[in-house]
């Protein structure tokens, strides 16, 4: 499972990535979790503020960061 944080490197960004790595830890997770920080890449997931989630390609959250139990979720709809 590849895990992406899309973001250039604000505090919502950073917070995002340590609750997806906590959320991956507690639970286990095989995963990479890769940051995403170059504009245009960011833009290719059609994604216009960020923090973003996107998980195995599909963007699943974005301008906001999600609840670990959401994140549980989005984790477990893509195993």
């Amino acid at each position: 499972m590849v895990i992406k944080i899309l973001g250039t490197g604000c505090a919502n960004c950073k917070r995002l990535e340590q609750v997806v790595k906590e959320v991956v830890s507690e639970n286990n997770v095989d995963a990479s979790i890769e940051k995403v920080e170059d504009i245009q890449k960011i833009m290719e997931y059609g994604v216009m503020s960020t923090p973003a989630l996107v998980i195995n390609e599909k963007v699943k959250a974005f301008g906001r960061i999600p609840n670990k139990n959401a994140i549980k979720t989005y984790i477990d709809e893509e195993r």
